[in-house]
């Protein structure tokens, strides 16, 4: 995995490389708005993902998520909250973003937490 200096620098790189998609976390789904498309946690693999704390203020953390569907023929990015301001969501979503397989290439305590 990549190692970036900050949100911008990793979209970016990410963007260059093919997630081209501007992804949401909205409850249940990932959602492409721009192509009207809701996708469930069977429909999506978290391909890399990258955390980020403020320079400014360690309390401003983010973390982007590399994102493809097969089945929608998508690959995106979604950038989402962790830590105070994540996205709670009690979903099959959130536990694809928190599964033991997205930490495959951290340390069990690099795993992000929302």
């Amino acid at each position: 995995m990549k190692s970036y200096n900050n949100l911008v620098e990793a979209t970016n790189d990410l963007m260059k490389r093919g997630y081209t998609e501007n992804l949401s976390l909205e409850g249940d789904t990932v959602d492409d708005k721009d192509k009207n498309i809701q996708m469930t946690a069977d429909d999506i693999e978290i391909d890399e993902f990258y955390r980020f704390e403020g320079a400014s203020n360690p309390s401003d953390m983010s973390i982007v998520y590399a994102v493809t569907s097969k089945k929608f023929n998508i690959k995106g990015i979604l950038v989402n909250a962790y830590g105070t301001y994540a996205n709670n969501s009690s979903s099959a979503i959130y536990a694809k973003l928190n599964h033991d397989q997205v930490s495959d290439n951290l340390h069990r305590d690099d795993k992000p937490v929302m």
